[in-house]
């Protein structure tokens, strides 16, 4: 499993293609892609957005990390880092970026690789690039 994460806008789904060899067509969307789709992509970009629509049941989500180490090993998420900013009034919002937060620490934990790419730049924070 590999995780690319940074800020909106850095550029994490160029670097992802760059890094690990893949094309646009091989990315999920996870504003739109369906619950399933995430076991048979090779990618998903906006995985921070494929959290916030399925947050509800949460239960769907407690042991994704794992599933997707066990069902699809070799798929790239790349998602936005959202807890590093100004913390929202709204507790549905706190919630998402809480969720989303412990679901990507689960996944670095996971992961083979770690970028985190900032102005288009990746730096490698765990593993290496082969």
């Amino acid at each position: 499993m590999r995780l690319v994460i940074g800020g909106s806008y850095q550029g994490k789904r160029d670097a992802a293609c760059r890094l690990f060899s893949l094309k646009p067509s091989d990315f999920a969307d996870g504003k739109t892609c369906a619950f399933e789709d995430i076991f048979r992509c090779r990618a998903i970009f906006d995985f921070h957005e494929f959290i916030r629509r399925f947050m509800q049941p949460e239960s769907c989500l407690q042991e994704l990390s794992e599933n997707l180490a066990e069902r699809n090993p070799q798929i790239c998420i790349v998602s936005n880092e959202i807890g590093c900013g100004v913390v929202p009034i709204d507790a549905q919002e706190r919630a998402w970026r809480e969720l989303t937060g412990r679901i990507c620490c689960q996944l670095a934990r996971n992961a083979d690789t770690v970028v985190r790419v900032t102005a288009g730049i990746p730096m490698v924070i765990k593993g290496n690039l082969k």
